[in-house]
């Protein structure tokens, strides 16, 4: 099988940076009572940060077993953050329109 879990991590690590600069803009504007993209914005951070301790796991465990299941979890959550984040974008999208 294809490592991807440094991947994961390296892309996991720069969306989480950029996910909570949209949070504390939302913080700071008080944007965030006029939609769900708050709530999208803290999904996708939470799915990335567990993502991220996971593929650091699957890179370092010495189990090959255990570093696949870790990481086919951490890219699942991965693509959840990914579609969270995607629906933050629509929503700005519609607003600004």
């Amino acid at each position: 099988m294809n490592k991807t879990a440094p991947h994961i991590l390296n892309a996991s690590t720069n969306l989480l940076g950029f996910c909570l600069v949209i949070l504390t803009s939302l913080k700071i504007t008080k944007f965030n009572h006029h939609s769900y993209l708050d709530e999208f914005a803290v999904g996708a951070i939470f799915c990335l940060s567990i993502s991220c301790i996971l593929s650091f796991l699957a890179i370092k465990s010495t189990k090959e077993k255990t570093s696949n299941i870790l990481e086919n979890i951490a890219d699942i959550l991965f693509f959840v953050a990914l579609l969270c984040i995607i629906l933050s974008v629509l929503i700005v999208s519609i607003d600004v329109v």
